[in-house]
Parts: structure tokens; sequence; C-alpha cells
């Protein structure tokens, strides 16, 4: 399959996982699971947040991963029209400025402008030159820490194309090679759930280096590989069309869940929480082994039901897709705004996260259509 023709299915994919990562950042927000700029009081109780942590470790285990195999899917067929030099520069406008922003004017905004926990920050112009000349901007990349990742990513394959000479640099074309077996798929998620547990030996969830959690990018560089490997060789559609992409879809989907509340519950026994996180414990390696089979599974399954239910391509399809970017750029802001003005309302936990969920897309959405009307942020956005 050659990327030069566009599929429509790919785009809606790429909307639906933007729009988990806004859903995930909602329930942040309300159930106190994983590290979000507001956390809504009160904290819930252990029992409420158990749905939490099993939904969001289910998109933990594959959203990002599905985001960094679809930009590299893409990202060949740019590398390969435009060349290496074309394409760095190319990519350093279209991850590297939004990510700036986001550092720059984003960031801020939220601390100084939004500033949901009262804070004193003092003179905002003080404020703002410490922020820069100390380079903590370098580590305040909020969501956008996936630009930043994807463009060393992208900048990292353009030096390599560019040293393999002008011969080497443009993907010869290859006819569809067969889609990875399902035993080649199970290995390569036991690879890498071994290689995640061995890197949270020195990096456990819950720490970062300038604001990415290396305790997860084993998936994600594994999967970029994995899309450029696709491109290159043609097998994303064979293996969207296949019946293991289907089956391994609802295993993932149906087992996922079941198999991390029985890991929680038996490792919550002998441990606390943070032996799930890393070190050498059979919790850290349960759960890495868990979340690379289930994300896989659940990767595999988004493939084959975007390939035959949302292979279209409306007005609005592709009005929700151009703008899915500017969404991911610019929700963090709007959910801390409409969580702030939700404080007003009766207390339910879920029916919030469903509200912020909803009201922080169309907000969104809207704020990401008007931005691209600005000159200048159409390129970005």
């Amino acid at each position: 399959m050659s990327t030069s023709s566009r599929l429509p299915w790919i785009d809606h994919l790429r909307t639906a996982a933007i729009v988990l990562v806004v859903n995930m950042h909602a329930c942040v927000t309300y159930s106190h699971v994983g590290d979000w700029y507001m956390m809504a009081d009160p904290e819930p109780t252990m029992a409420a947040k158990v749905p939490f942590i099993v939904w969001q470790g289910m998109l933990q285990s594959f959203f990002m991963g599905l985001l960094f195999f679809l930009a590299a899917y893409f990202a060949a067929g740019s590398l390969a029209r435009r060349g290496p030099g074309g394409f760095a520069r190319e990519r350093l406008v279209r991850l590297g400025l939004p990510a700036l922003l986001y550092m720059l004017v984003i960031h801020p905004f939220i601390l100084l402008g939004l500033n949901p926990w009262n804070h004193d920050f003092g003179p905002p112009a003080t404020f703002f030159g410490r922020y820069l000349m100390s380079g903590r901007f370098l580590g305040s990349s909020g969501p956008l820490w996936f630009a930043v990742a994807l463009l060393l990513f992208c900048l990292g394959l353009a030096a390599w194309k560019s040293a393999l000479g002008p011969s080497r640099s443009t993907p010869t074309p290859a006819s569809p090679a067969t889609a990875p077996s399902g035993k080649l798929l199970i290995g390569f998620a036991l690879t890498l759930g071994l290689s995640s547990f061995a890197v949270r030996l020195v990096q456990p969830i819950g720490t970062n280096v300038l604001n990415m959690q290396l305790c997860f990018f084993v998936q994600y560089i594994a999967w970029f590989f994995a899309g450029l490997h696709a491109a290159r060789h043609g097998w994303l559609a064979t293996l969207a069309a296949s019946p293991r992409a289907r089956i391994a879809g609802w295993l993932a989907l149906v087992g996922g869940p079941l198999a991390l509340l029985a890991l929680l519950a038996g490792g919550a026994r002998q441990a606390g929480v943070e032996a799930f996180f890393g070190g050498l414990h059979w919790q850290a390696f349960g759960l890495a082994l868990w979340e690379q089979l289930t994300g896989l599974g659940l990767a595999v399954g988004a493939l084959a039901l975007f390939s035959r239910r949302c292979n279209t391509d409306s007005r609005a399809q592709r009005w929700l897709a151009d703008r899915s970017f500017g969404v991911y750029v610019l929700h963090a802001p709007v959910l801390v705004a409409l969580a702030m003005l939700f404080r007003s309302l009766p207390y339910n936990l879920y029916g919030l996260v469903v509200l912020l969920t909803a009201a922080g897309l169309v907000v969104s959405y809207g704020l990401s259509d008007l931005a691209r009307r600005i000159p200048g942020l159409r390129a970005m956005l």
C-alpha cells in the first residue's frame, strides 16, 4: 500500500486517539489516578478509583503508542517526497513550533492566567524571566511532550537517511508484504514487556526526564519503527483486514480489564502500589507484560475496526480530522478552565468526567478552528 494515497480511516483513527487523550486528562482531573495540572476535590475513595484505574490503564497501554505508529506511517511518505532536509524543516514547523507555543505561551497562561491553585507566582514579568533563564520551560511541554519526542524521532530518521546518501535516501517501491503473524505479534509484545520492565528498574512509572516518561518509551520507539516498516512494506491494510487483528482486539477489550484486576488484586495483597511502578518486583514485571500484550491487542483491534467501519470521508469527518492536532495542542487550558468553572456544580464523579470530556472537546475544537484562521497558526495546527 502506498502512503501517497491517504486512507480516510487512518486519519479518523488518529482523531479518535486524540479524543481519548482528552478523555484521559478529564479522568485524571477527577480520579486522581495519574498526574495533571488540576486535581479536583474531593479525592475519590479507592473503590471509586478502581474503574478509572482499569479504564486509564487500558488507554495508557495503547493510545500514545498508536499515535507514534500512525505518525511514523505518514512520516515515511513525507520523507520520501521531501528528502531528508525538506522533511526535517517541515517537522520543525509542524512539531517544533507547536511545542514552543505550548512551552512559552500555553503553559505560562495556565500557571499565571488560570492559576487554579491560587498560588502566588510573584510579578508575571519576573516569573517569566526566571522561567526562561533557568531553562525550566524545556520541561514544561505538558501534553506536547509527544510533539517533542516525535520531532526527535523524525530528526534522527532524517539524519540517518541523509547519511545513507542520495541513492538510498528514498525507499524503493515494495509490493505489499505479508502482515505480521499472530506469533510475531505476541513475540513483539513480550519483547516490549521485558524491555519496559528493564527500563523501569531505573525509570519507574511516575518519573520523567524533561517531562518525558521514559518508562513508556520502549513502546513508543518500537511502534514508531513499526509504522515506518508498515509504510515501506505495505502491510498495514493487510493486517487491519486480517482475522487475527479482530481476534486480538476482542481478547484485549474483554480479557484486558479482567487480567488487570486479577493482577492488581493479587499484587496489592503482598505489596503497595509502588511495587507495580518499577523495580525488581513481580508486580512490575506482570504490569509491563500486561501493558504491552493488551496495548498491542487494542491497537490492532482498532486498526481492524476503523478500516471496516470508518473508511469514509464526509465533510464533517474531514473537519474533525483537520482540527484534531489543534485540539491536542489546546485542550489542556480548556480542561483546566472548565474544571474550575464546574467547581460550583453538584459533585457527581462520573457525571463530571463525562461533562468535562464532552465540553472540553467542543470548546477545544472551536478554538482549534479559530486558531487555524489566524495567519501563521494554520501551518502549525
